[in-house]
């Protein structure tokens, strides 16, 4: 089992940048493949970024591509997410997810079997 907390959402003006965390909890932390999703209102929830359990791989949505860095931090048993350029459609609330499939860093939602409780970020124009 494990639990999710994310933080470091919050209120910033477009083209600034802001770092969101993701705390899990358990031993096996570094087992897991970590991804942030987001879900703004009226939308589907949408894939962001994805990294594998040793930190090797990662993978990018188009729609951030360049702009946005997963990392993960195993000691800590973190997982962030730095997006700079933020823009007014980049508001949403944001979810960390950890699939044990290790090696999995994609965006196929049902592969993720546990999920954060969201942290919202606004970006205003």
């Amino acid at each position: 089992q494990v639990q999710l907390v994310e933080f470091g959402g919050g209120l910033v003006q477009a083209g600034g940048s802001l770092r969101l965390s993701c705390a899990a909890s358990g031993r096996t932390f570094s087992r897991y493949a970590m991804a942030w999703f987001r879900q703004a209102p009226g939308k589907e929830r949408e894939f962001v970024a994805g990294i594998s359990y040793s930190g090797i791989t990662t993978y990018y949505a188009d729609s951030v591509k360049g702009r946005v860095t997963i990392s993960r931090d195993n000691a800590k048993n973190t997982v962030y997410l730095q997006i700079n350029s933020l823009k007014p459609e980049d508001s949403a609330v944001y979810y960390c997810a950890a699939s044990q499939k290790g090696d999995y860093v994609f965006g196929y939602a049902n592969l993720y079997n546990y999920w954060g409780q969201g942290t919202q970020v606004t970006v205003s124009s």
